[in-house]
């Protein structure tokens, strides 16, 4: 893995009208054809009423995301301004609750399909049996699912134009819909009467719609998410925000007024008669309407719960990746598929608890727990704004909430009671919601919090890294001979300007708890001040320092981290001794577990005898920088460098020039001056030997092993090291790399 890492940033493309329908996309989605008959059986006429505060309410939200996308232009939306402006452990739960919420989403618009489907099947007079559990709708909802994570995982993608062209029929064919009820519903005369009485379920009813068509109203927020591809986001993010409520607030307030005013259902109201069609009572409402009103509605419910189930999959999905990457998931969420180029293990777990939620509870509580979900989510967005106006008052807002703080904090206490609200209409959406919440928190608490700071850290010394600015760790036992080890410290840290830690580790026994009775820091003191002599003699800056600890290992990585240690330094035995390698793997854990490069010496440099120094070529990383190392050696031991390759007999001569341009490359972009010499043999370790005959130094790069792979196998490079008659220098390049188990298990690239 390459140390330098590119920012990759996506071109600005989007119009305001492109922003703009992006979130009428997301909002005109399966939430309003689904859900509109069981919200009318909860409130009755007053769904009117519901649409109307939902969307004031959503209006405050949106003040906010118009504001922080208008100052932060970076894909990310809500987690990120939260995860900025809030403790650490909210920008955590927040993303944590973005992921169920989008999942839980995607659990409605399955089952919205699979009931719209299941509808189209039975006019065709074909049935799904039921599978004991599992009713027609659940059985397609799941397919469904699968269907379109498989075609995530492919990587396939709605484009911009036909999002925005299914966006645009879906527009038309509620404008449709509402046309011909307003039409009916003047024709019919009395139409006042279908409303009485309005409030049929007192203003209980009313909160409770609201919390449960909610969902209906979220998706502005995908256009801060989109922020990136925005042109001129500070003027359009707000405008696309504000025009996109614009266009959907009186489409849904008609929606709801139509379906309620041009039911015809005889001795029942007709809000019970929409509730007792749940999903699809918009079609057989349409039905009423013209001939093929039904079908017509049909189309524009499958269409929306496709594009929406595709988006919130893929949604969902993004957001575990990202927090793979921030490493408050575990690693494998941010991996991605070779060759799809996808996240597939994001895509996988999120199917699977979309399909738990979509099997295990009915469509409301599926889209009451999604609902609560947004409605938290939304509320820590509001208190991020109020935190990040006092604490980034020098970023430049496009758009700035009016009445500040007022309008923000009406909105952060209508969003968190009807979300309370919602315990009275469904309990088990509440459960769900605490359940996942609180194995957030125990997640963060005992996962998440540890592996945030140590990738913070992590970013920092790799930032350091690549500007070459070491901070050396000398790991000296009383063994080493101190002159060899000190020398590659010296040779490096020159040509770096680094500062050196000198560290000797006592290990602590668990009956020997003083540090007075501890045997040989007296003599590890003697080791330590020799050190600090040849360092001051060099004329390079130094400390030294005696960890006691329980494990070498820790007290090592300990003192990295403490230090700010980016560059370890060590010996080993040149001999292959079960102990020796032991000792050595010890040293290999603690090179995985701190972000630094390392040199680990094998045998005793002859003082004023490095004439020769020779680097056997691989073409990885840690070859590079062992040749990025070299010119340091050169300088401080006076030497001539030389760059060994082996040949297998038969090579062309293009291949021959091929790997010289290589190396060439590499000399010229690090200003190195060495010799290549070659030679042909089928066996690389007689070829590697028989190079570095006169040797007065062998510079290797590679990784040094795993824990088992040392402990009970030889490397090449131990193998070379073992055999050759010189020193060796091992020299490693930081890379974060698999186990050694993992690996064993890892699909074999099909290109190879």
């Amino acid at each position: 893995m390459n140390k330098f890492e590119t920012e990759i940033r996506l071109a600005r493309e989007m119009s305001t009208m492109d922003a703009t329908l992006i979130g009428v996309g997301a909002m005109i989605g399966a939430g309003i054809f689904v859900l509109i008959g069981i919200a009318a059986g909860v409130a009755g006429p007053a769904l009117i009423l519901s649409f109307i505060l939902n969307g004031l309410i959503a209006l405050l939200t949106a003040m906010s995301y118009a504001e922080l996308g208008s100052c932060y232009h970076d894909a990310g939306g809500g987690y990120l301004w939260v995860k900025e402006g809030l403790p650490k452990w909210n920008g955590f739960i927040s993303g944590w609750m973005s992921w169920f919420a989008h999942a839980v989403a995607c659990s409605l618009y399955a089952l919205g399909f699979g009931a719209y489907f299941n509808h189209v099947l039975v006019a065709l007079n074909l049935t799904i049996p039921e599978w004991g559990f599992f009713s027609p709708q659940k059985i397609l909802a799941v397919i469904t699912t699968i269907l379109f994570a498989y075609v995530n995982f492919r990587g396939a993608a709605e484009t911009g134009k036909i999002g925005n062209l299914v966006t645009l029929t879906k527009i038309i064919i509620l404008l449709i819909f509402i046309g011909f009820g307003l039409e009916l519903i003047l024709r019919k005369g009395d139409w006042q009467s279908t409303f009485s009485p309005f409030f049929a379920y007192g203003s209980e009813g009313v909160f409770k719609a609201m919390g449960l068509t909610f969902i209906a109203f979220q998706g502005f927020e995908v256009i801060a998410q989109s922020s990136e591809e925005i042109k001129n986001p500070s003027k359009n993010i707000p405008r696309a925000v504000f025009l996109s409520l614009l266009i959907v607030f009186p489409i849904y307030i008609l929606v709801a007024f139509t379906a309620i005013g041009t039911v015809n259902s005889g001795s029942i109201p007709p809000w019970a008669y929409l509730a007792q069609l749940k999903e699809t009572a918009l079609v057989n409402v349409a039905e009423n309407f013209f001939k093929g009103g039904g079908i017509l509605i049909l189309f524009g419910g499958l269409i929306s719960t496709i594009s929406a189930l595709n988006a919130t999959i893929y949604s969902s999905s993004r957001v575990a990746f990202a927090m793979g990457r921030d490493r408050n998931f575990p690693s494998f969420f941010s991996k991605v598929h070779p060759e799809n180029h996808t996240p597939h293990w994001s895509i996988l777990i999120s199917l699977l608890i979309i399909i738990i939620m979509a099997v295990s509870l009915p469509v409301e509580d599926v889209a009451s727990a999604a609902d609560i979900m947004f409605l938290l989510l939304f509320l820590q967005v509001n208190l991020a704004m109020i935190k990040l106006r006092k604490k980034r008052p020098d970023l430049n807002r496009g758009f700035k909430v009016p009445l500040f703080p007022y309008l923000s904090i009406i909105g952060i206490v209508l969003l968190f009671f009807l979300a309370v609200n919602m315990l009275s209409y469904s309990l088990k959406a509440w459960l769900v919601t605490v359940i996942w919440i609180s194995s957030g928190l125990l997640v963060y608490r005992f996962f998440a919090a540890k592996r945030e700071i140590e990738h913070v850290r992590k970013v920092a010394t790799l930032e350091r890294l690549s500007s070459k600015d070491y901070t050396m760790l000398v790991c000296l036992s009383l063994t080493d001979k101190i002159e060899s080890i000190t020398r590659v410290a010296f040779s490096i840290a020159k040509k770096n300007s680094a500062f050196i830690v000198f560290l000797h580790v006592i290990e602590l026994d668990d009956d020997r708890k003083s540090r007075h009775n501890i045997r040989g820091s007296d003599r590890a003191q003697q080791m330590l001040d020799e050190a600090r002599t040849l360092s001051e003699e060099a004329g390079i800056a130094s400390k030294s320092i005696i960890k006691i600890s329980h494990r070498i290992s820790s007290g090592i990585t300990d003192t990295a981290l403490e230090e700010n240690c980016n560059f370890i330094i060590t010996g080993r035995d040149k001999t292959s001794k079960f102990i020796s390698r032991f000792f050595g793997s010890t040293i290999d854990m603690v090179l995985q577990k701190t972000a630094s490069e390392a040199a680990i010496l094998h045998g005793e440099l002859t003082p004023g005898k490095i004439r020769r120094i020779i680097i056997p070529y691989s073409n990885d990383i840690h070859t590079r920088f062992a040749l990025e190392i070299a010119p340091a050696l050169k300088e401080y031991f006076d030497a001539d460098i030389k760059v060994a390759v082996v040949f297998y007999p038969g090579y062309n001569s293009s291949k021959r020039q091929l790997v010289s341009d290589q190396i060439n490359k590499i000399k010229e972009d690090i200003s190195l001056q060495a010799e290549i010499i070659s030679t042909d043999d089928i066996d690389i370790l007689r070829g590697i030997l028989k190079l570095a005959r006169n040797a007065d130094l062998l510079v290797m790069g590679g990784r040094s092993g795993d824990f088992i792979e040392l402990l009970f196998a030889k490397s090449l490079a131990r193998e070379i090291t073992e055999q050759v008659a010189c020193p060796v220098l091992w020299l490693r390049e930081f890379e974060e790399r698999e186990s050694y188990f993992k690996s064993l298990f890892r699909p074999l690239d099909k290109k190879q």
